[in-house]
Formats: structure tokens, C-alpha cells, sequence
């Protein structure tokens, strides 16, 4: 079934009317008519199932189903260190897929992309589109949140009370990421910071661990930064049951 993403109040209206790009995306790329049925879904869980009631040349009306809620994931932050070319586009995609529920890219000392405001605003409305497509793809009815580029510890330190900070850290070798995430909480959140291409610093990992995170691993290979995101986030998934 076509699926689409409006952001919706609660309660939900009985009728809904799009405009723009939605309307353009109903109307000229999927060619909906009146009486198309689809799916909405408002990234906080809802789905709705919908009809289209009326078509003209500036809007699309539909007409809204009863909400199917959806139970709330476990909250499981990718803190991606900036990665060169499009891989952080790939993590974004696949780790909405494997179950993200906020992605925070990251500075850190060996980043070499740096991002000014401009281009960091601009690129944050990006990555919020792919994390759109891709939970409207894989039928997911919430939404990661994509937050805008900054330091590695600021977002670390942003992170709400209770959380669960894991450092993916090449040189750890005593603690397997399942075990540190056997050891959380059901349903508490996690937390898993990811290195760039050339890893994390000594010293960022040391100010990590003065905020309580902890050190594991994913094995003895040394993964690409696009892939170790990927594989902890697979494991996890599976850990609790999402990913069989």
C-alpha cells in the first residue's frame, strides 16, 4: 500500500489537506485519484488509513481512518562521527531500517569533514528526508530524529538521564557490545558512539568515559565506520527481539 508521512496533532483531525510537495509526490508521481486509498503514518507511532476525497489544482483533502498505534521503540541514539562522501547518507537509511531512533552526527578530532552552519543546516534537511523515505519504506510509524552536526561530548552531554553510553573502541577487546547491552535495562535507552574513518582519539575516549560510557566491541575485524553503525545496531536489534 502507498504510505506517506504527515506530521499530525493529538488528536488526529478526521480530514487532512496537503499541499506542495506532498500534493505534488500524491498527484504526479504516485497518479492518485479520488477515492485512492493509502496509508499515513505521523512518525509518533500513529498510522492511519486514508482516502483520497477531493483533488484540485493546489491541494489534496483526505479523509482519516481510526489511529493504529504502534508501542513505542527502545530509544537507540547512533552518535556517528563524520564520515567523508555519502556514507553518513547510508547509515542513515539502513539504521532507520535496523531500528535508530536518533541519529547525532558528530565532530571529533579526526573528522575530516567540517561543516559550516550554512552547510550544516542544509545537510541536517537532507538527512531528514532519507530518515523520512527510509521509515516510510520499511513500514515503521515513528520517525528517527536527525540532529543538526556539533561536537562529539556536547552531544554525548545532551543526552537524557538514564541513558546507556557505549564507545565502540578499537581497543577494547575485553567487552562485547552484547554483553554491555545484555546488561541494560529492557527498554532503557542506549547510546552508541561511532568513530570516523580513523577512529576516535585517545583523549575523546577518555572524556567519554568520564561521562560513565563504556568501551566494547564488536570483534576482532576492523570494520568501516558505515559498517560498525550497522552491524551494533543489528545486534542490538536482535538482542531485543526486533531482528530475528
Amino acid at each position: 500500500m502507498v504510505r506517506l508521512f504527515v506530521p499530525l496533532p493529538e488528536p488526529a483531525p478526521p480530514e487532512v489537506t496537503l499541499s506542495g510537495e506532498r500534493r505534488h509526490y500524491l498527484v504526479h508521481v504516485l497518479r492518485l485519484v479520488e477515492g485512492s486509498s493509502l496509508e499515513v503514518f505521523d512518525g509518533a507511532g500513529r498510522a492511519f488509513e486514508a482516502r483520497v476525497a477531493s483533488l484540485d489544482a493546489d491541494a489534496v483533502r483526505l479523509v482519516l481512518g481510526e489511529a493504529r498505534h504502534t508501542p513505542p521503540p527502545r530509544p537507540l541514539h547512533i552518535l556517528q562521527g563524520l564520515p567523508k562522501g555519502d556514507k553518513l547518507e547510508l547509515v542513515l537509511q539502513k539504521g532507520t531500517e535496523l531500528g535508530a531512533t536518533a541519529f547525532h552526527p558528530v565532530a571529533t578530532a579526526r573528522s575530516v569533514v567540517k561543516l559550516e552552519p550554512k552547510r550544516a543546516e542544509e545537510r541536517t534537511t537532507r538527512w531528514t528526508k532519507i530518515v523520512e523515505e527510509a521509515a516510510r519504506q520499511c513500514r515503521r510509524n515513528d520517525m528517527p530524529i536527525v540532529h543538526p552536526p556539533r561536537p562529539l561530548v556536547d552531544a554525548a552531554r545532551s543526552l537524557a538521564p538514564g541513558t546507556t553510553l557505549l564507545v565502540l573502541d578499537e581497543e577494547e577487546s575485553a567487552v562485547p557490545l552484547s554483553e554491555a547491552f545484555r546488561s541494560c535495562a529492557p527498554g532503557s535507552p542506549v547510546a552508541l558512539v561511532v568513530g570516523p574513518e580513523g577512529g576516535l582519539a585517545r583523549e575523546e575516549v577518555s572524556a567519554l568515559r568520564a561521562l560513565g560510557a563504556r568501551p566494547v566491541t564488536l570483534g576482532r575485524r576492523i570494520l568501516r565506520t558505515e559498517t560498525a553503525a550497522l552491524a551494533a545496531l543489528a545486534v542490538m536489534g536482535f538482542l531485543d527481539g526486533e531482528l530475528g
